[in-house]
C-alpha cells in the first residue's frame, strides 16, 4: 500500500478547534502522551453519563421524579447513617454492661444451692420417710450425672437450641410476642420467649440474693424476681448473656437443674425425684423424665401429689417433644405413654399430712418452720395406723352419711404414754397446710368430759358403788340464776351408783357428784390431765361446757390409760442434722406426774368398760376385746364424741360442723363410736387381745350410816363433802 491511499490523521489542533461549517482535514496521525490519552478517555465518559442522565429524565418525565429519588436517597443514607452509628453504640453499652455483670459471677458452685431457708425430713417409726416440708435440695446433680432422658427432656420442654443460642434467642421472642398478640394478651403476657439460660438467670434473681430485713417475706422475694416489665427483662438478656461468656452451657444447664422449684417443695430435680419416685435423678426412666420435666409450666398444678393423671397427661405432651425432636425413638414414645411414671409408696399414701403439720407446729421453730439447716426428724407415726384410721373414715362416710353432707371429722390415735400414732384432721386426708381439727378446733366436750368428775370423786376415796340421788335438781348460779341440768332422756331413775350414772351418761347425778367432790378440785384434775383450755367456772363444767381439742381429749384419756399419770402428746422421738449421727434433740416418753392414784386410774377404766359393754357406748365394741370409753353430745348436737382404749391404743374421734351447724340425728354413741369401732378393727388386725388394767370394787360394806360413803381425811373440803352429803345423799 502507497503512502497516498494511508489515511491521514488529522492534527491535534484541528481536533480541538475545527474550522466552523468545515470538516477536519485528514493529516499524519500523531502519538499522543498515554496521560493525555487517559484524560480524553475520562472526559468522554463524564459526557457519556452526561447524557445517560438527561435521557433518564426525559424519560421519566421530568425533574420530578429524580427530585423525590434524591431525596429519598438522603434520607435512606441519614437514617442508615444513624442506625449504624446508634446501633454501634448499644453494642457497646451492652458489651459493657455484660462485662460488668461477668465479673460478678461466681463459680459455678456457689450457685448449686440457693435455698434461703433449709428443709425437714420426717421419717416414720420404722424409720422410712413419709413426709417432707420447708425447701427440699436432694443434693447436687450435674449436667454430666443426670439421666440422659432427664436433660433431654429439659431442652426439648424449655429451649430446644439452647446449644445454638448465645443466652437469648430473638426467634424465640418474635414468636413469643405473634403467640401472645394472637391469643388476645399484650406482648409480653404469657410466652416469654426465654432461652433456658434467661430462665436459669431469672432463678437466680439476676445475683440478688435474699435478704430478711429487706424483703417482707421470701415469697415477696420471688414474686419481684419473677416480674416481667420490659426493663426487668432486658437486664435478665444481660444477665444471661454475661452468664453465657463466663459459664459453659453444660454449667449454665447444671445451675437449673439443682435450682428450679418443682413442687411439693423440691428445689432442683434431685429432691424432685427422691420425692416423687424414691430414687435418685441420675436413674430416672425416659417417663419419669417427662413427668419432672412437664413440672416446670406449672409446678404446683401438675405436681403429682396433687392430680396424679394431670400430671401424666402433661407428661405424654413431654414424651412427644422428645420424639419429635430425636431424643426418643418411636418405640421409646409408645413404652413411656402406655406406662407412665407412678409415684412411689410414700409419695402416694402422702401418710400422715395432718401429722406432719403438727410436728412442724410443736417442734422448736428454728429446727422446725424457720429452719435454715436440713433436719431430719424421727417421729412416732405408724403408717398402718395412719391407713387404718384414714380407711375408716372414708367408710364410715361413704355408708353411713347421706350423700353431700358437709360434715367433719377428726381421729387420733396414740400409745398410753402420749406418742400419736395416727392423726386425721379431716375428711380431705392426703393434704397438707390444711385446718387440722384434730389439733386446732376447740371444741365443747359435752359428757366425754365426765370421766374426770368421776376420777375426782375416785381420788378423793368414794368408790364407783356409791350412790347418788337422780331426780329433779336446781343450782342457784351466782349471777346467772337459777339452772336446772336436765338428763339426756328427760328422765329421773332415782338412787343410782356412781358407776352406773357414768354408764348411762346421766347429767343429775354428775352434777351432783362434781359439787360433792369440788368444782376447783375436778378443774385441777382435768388440768392435770392436760386440758389446757380454759375450763367453766360453773357447775356446767361437770357436762362439758368446756372447750378442748381432740388431741388434748385423747392425751387425757391415755393418763387413764397408764394408771393415773399426766400425757403431753408427742410426735417427735429423735432430731438431728442431715448427715450427723448425733441427734439434737430425744423424746422418749410423754408421760408426766401423776394426777390420780393407781387404785382410782383402775376402777374408772372398769367404770368406762361398761360404757361400753353395757351403757351408751355399745357400737363401739370390739369382738374379743375389752374395751373402754365415753360418748359425748353437746347442747343442740353440734359436737358428738367418742374417746376409747384397749389395753394398747388410745383414740379419740370427734364429728361436727366447722361452722357449728347442729348434726341431724347424731349423738356420740353413733356415728363416733362407728368411727372408733371401723378405726379400730383394723388397728387391732392380727393383734392377740390384752385385757385392760381395771379394777373392779370391792362390794360396798354395811356400816350403821349407809348414807355416808367412804372418804379420805381433810380439812376444809371434807366439812364442805359433810354438808352436801345431807342434801345429796339424804344423810342426817
Amino acid at each position: 500500500m502507497t503512502e497516498s491511499k494511508r489515511r491521514k490523521t488529522p492534527l491535534v489542533a484541528d481536533k480541538r478547534y475545527p474550522s466552523k461549517g468545515r470538516k477536519p482535514t485528514a493529516t499524519k496521525r500523531v502519538a499522543k502522551p498515554a496521560g493525555k490519552k487517559s484524560t480524553a478517555r475520562k472526559t468522554t465518559a463524564r459526557k457519556t453519563a452526561k447524557t445517560t442522565r438527561k435521557k433518564r429524565r426525559k424519560t421519566s418525565g421530568g425533574n420530578g421524579g429524580g427530585f423525590f429519588r434524591r431525596l429519598f436517597r438522603w434520607i435512606w443514607r441519614l437514617v442508615w447513617g444513624l442506625t449504624w452509628r446508634v446501633g454501634a453504640v448499644a453494642a457497646m453499652l451492652v458489651a459493657l454492661a455484660v462485662g460488668i455483670v461477668y465479673t460478678t459471677l461466681p463459680d459455678v458452685d456457689a450457685l448449686l444451692d440457693g435455698r434461703a431457708r433449709g428443709s425437714v425430713t420426717m421419717l416414720d417409726r420404722d424409720g422410712k420417710v413419709f413426709a417432707w416440708r420447708g425447701d427440699q435440695f436432694g443434693g447436687v446433680i450435674t449436667a454430666d450425672t443426670v439421666s440422659p432422658h432427664l436433660k433431654n427432656a429439659v431442652i426439648a420442654t424449655e429451649d430446644k437450641r439452647f446449644y445454638r443460642h448465645f443466652g437469648v434467642s430473638p426467634r424465640g421472642v418474635a414468636s413469643a410476642v405473634s403467640i401472645n398478640l394472637r391469643e388476645g394478651r399484650g406482648p409480653l403476657s404469657g410466652h416469654g420467649g426465654s432461652t433456658l439460660t434467661q430462665q436459669t438467670a431469672k432463678l437466680l434473681c439476676l445475683g440478688v440474693p435474699f435478704d430478711p430485713e429487706q424483703w417482707e417475706s421470701e415469697a415477696a422475694y420471688e414474686a419481684d424476681c419473677r416480674q416481667g416489665s420490659l426493663w426487668r427483662k432486658g437486664k435478665e438478656a444481660i444477665y444471661a448473656m454475661a452468664m453465657e461468656v463466663k459459664y459453659s452451657k453444660d454449667e449454665i444447664l447444671t445451675i437449673y437443674l439443682n435450682r428450679a422449684f418443682l413442687g411439693a417443695g423440691a428445689r432442683g430435680f434431685e429432691a424432685a425425684s427422691q420425692r416423687y419416685f424414691g430414687k435418685s435423678a441420675a436413674e430416672v426412666s425416659p417417663a419419669e423424665a417427662a413427668m419432672l420435666a412437664g413440672l416446670l409450666v406449672a409446678p404446683t398444678r401438675y405436681a403429682p401429689t396433687n392430680s396424679l393423671q394431670r400430671s401424666q397427661d402433661r407428661a405424654r405432651l413431654v414424651v412427644g417433644l422428645m420424639g419429635d425432636q430425636g431424643y426418643l425413638t418411636d418405640a421409646q414414645v409408645s413404652e413411656a405413654r402406655s406406662q407412665p411414671a407412678q409415684l412411689s409408696e410414700a409419695a402416694a399414701a402422702r401418710a400422715g399430712g395432718y401429722f406432719a403439720d403438727w410436728v412442724m407446729a410443736s417442734g422448736p421453730e428454728f429446727f422446725t418452720r424457720n429452719t435454715t439447716e436440713d433436719v431430719v426428724i424421727r417421729t412416732t407415726l405408724d403408717p398402718r395406723l395412719q391407713q387404718s384410721a384414714e380407711k375408716a373414715l372414708k367408710f364410715i362416710f361413704q355408708e353411713k352419711v347421706r350423700e353431700g353432707s358437709k360434715a367433719q371429722a377428726a381421729i387420733v390415735v396414740m400409745s398410753a404414754d402420749g406418742a400419736v400414732r395416727a392423726m386425721v384432721g379431716g375428711r380431705k386426708t392426703r393434704v397438707s397446710g390444711a385446718f387440722n381439727r384434730a389439733t386446732q378446733a376447740l371444741r365443747q366436750t359435752g359428757s366425754s368430759f365426765k370421766p374426770f368428775v368421776y376420777a375426782t370423786a375416785l381420788e378423793l376415796g368414794y368408790s364407783p358403788l356409791d350412790t347418788v340421788m337422780d331426780e329433779p335438781y336446781c343450782i342457784n348460779v351466782p349471777g346467772s340464776g337459777q339452772w336446772c341440768p336436765k338428763n339426756y332422756t328427760k328422765k329421773h331413775y332415782g338412787r343410782v351408783s356412781l358407776a352406773d350414772a357414768l354408764m348411762n351418761s346421766l347429767n343429775v347425778p354428775a352434777v351432783k357428784v362434781a359439787e360433792i367432790s369440788g368444782l376447783e378440785n375436778v378443774r385441777t384434775v382435768a388440768s392435770g390431765f392436760g386440758i389446757a383450755s380454759d375450763l367453766a367456772q360453773g357447775p356446767a363444767l361437770a357436762l362439758g361446757a368446756s372447750e378442748s381439742t381432740l388431741i388434748e381429749m385423747t392425751g387425757a384419756y391415755a393418763g387413764i390409760l397408764n394408771g393415773g399419770s399426766a400425757v403431753e402428746p408427742y410426735g417427735l422421738t429423735e432430731l438431728k442434722l442431715l448427715g450427723e449421727t448425733q441427734p439434737l434433740m430425744v423424746t422418749t416418753t410423754g408421760i408426766g406426774e401423776r394426777v390420780i392414784n393407781d387404785a382410782a386410774a383402775k376402777q374408772l377404766t372398769w367404770m368406762m368398760e361398761r360404757v361400753v359393754s353395757q351403757g351408751t357406748g355399745g357400737r363401739a365394741k370390739l369382738p374379743g376385746w375389752q374395751v373402754a370409753g365415753k360418748t359425748g353430745t353437746t347442747q343442740a348436737a353440734r359436737d358428738a364424741w367418742f374417746i376409747g382404749f384397749t389395753a394398747d391404743y388410745v383414740t379419740g374421734v370427734w364429728m361436727g360442723y366447722d361452722d357449728n351447724t347442729p348434726l341431724s340425728g347424731v349423738t356420740g354413741g353413733g356415728l363416733p363410736a362407728e368411727i372408733w369401732r371401723e378405726t379400730m378393727l383394723r388397728v387391732t388386725e392380727g393383734m392377740t387381745p390384752t385385757p385392760l388394767p381395771m379394777l373392779a370394787p370391792a362390794p360396798p360394806v354395811q356400816v350403821a350410816q349407809p348414807s355416808q360413803p367412804r372418804r379420805k381425811q381433810g380439812g376444809g373440803f371434807a366439812k364442805a363433802v359433810d354438808n352436801l352429803l345431807k342434801d345429796i345423799f339424804g344423810g342426817n
